[in-house]
């Protein structure tokens, strides 16, 4: 279920219509490509199952503004993201740019992680049915048996703490406070975030994340007992994956926008 941000009545502030004209235009190119970027995104997770009704938020860092957010506006389905209904929050609740306003969740806990953690220019949250399902069992969510497993190996954390829904400052600082040194985060009963440098990669660990969950949970129903693949082999082979990651994100994200320029041209409007 989504909230809206304005009846929590927490301490953020409220859109102010004064704020977003006394800001500058932001139309760079570098703005306008991760607009289109994190709409690509939104429609291929709406493609692939990855959406949950109008919940769920993608957010990354204003290219130029390290102070502010893209993100998408709640009551929208991620099918119906384009590049110009994203808004443009900063991290105290204000829209600067965009119609509409963040879901409270998307303000609390994105913006939380994007200022407690810097390298974190990206976050992508979604209750995934694949992963969500490993968060609700017991022990580590994902065993490194699969090949594309080993793509994050030594990159998880669990969230153990469910506390219900991030509606207060305090929940968002707890959630970025576990984050440690990790890209994707495992929040126990309620879904994944994945953290990234750019679009490209955070998309990129998304999409694998969920395919190596769907093969685990595929595994575990055989009722038969998973084989992990030895820690030294899963360092080896996680190196070697991250080593082509940055150039394979980049051209997956680039054959999304082919796609979507065949099928879904809106998107980038």
């Amino acid at each position: 279920m989504a909230h809206s941000l304005k009846p929590t009545g927490q301490s953020a502030s409220m859109p102010d219509d004064r704020l977003r004209h006394n800001r500058p235009a932001f139309d760079s190119d570098a703005v306008l490509q991760a607009r289109r970027d994190l709409a690509a995104c939104f429609r291929f997770a709406a493609r692939l199952g990855m959406h949950e009704g109008i919940c769920n938020h993608f957010s990354a860092v204003l290219p130029g503004h390290d102070d502010l957010f893209l993100v998408n506006p709640y009551g929208y389905a991620f099918s119906e993201v384009t590049a110009s209904s994203l808004l443009i929050c900063d991290f105290h609740g204000n829209v600067v740019d965009g119609e509409g306003e963040p879901e409270a969740t998307a303000f609390y806990i994105h913006a939380r992680m994007h200022e407690n953690v810097p390298r974190a220019r990206v976050a992508l949250h979604t209750h995934m049915p694949y992963a969500t399902a490993l968060t609700m069992t017991e022990g580590e969510p994902l065993v490194f048996a699969g090949q594309t497993a080993l793509k994050f190996y030594g990159r998880t954390v669990l969230d153990e703490d469910y506390n219900g829904l991030a509606l207060d400052t305090d929940e968002g600082d707890r959630i970025a406070a576990t984050v440690g040194d990790a890209d994707i985060v495992f929040m126990r009963h309620h879904g994944v975030m994945v953290l990234g440098r750019s679009i490209a990669e955070a998309w990129d660990d998304l999409y694998y994340l969920e395919r190596a969950c769907e093969v685990q949970c595929l595994a575990m129903s055989t009722g038969r007992p998973i084989i992990p693949v030895s820690p030294e082999v899963a360092r080896l082979t996680a190196a070697q994956m991250q080593g082509e990651d940055e150039q394979s994100a980049r051209m997956h994200l680039e054959s999304m926008h082919r796609i979507l320029e065949r099928q879904e041209p809106d998107y980038r409007d």
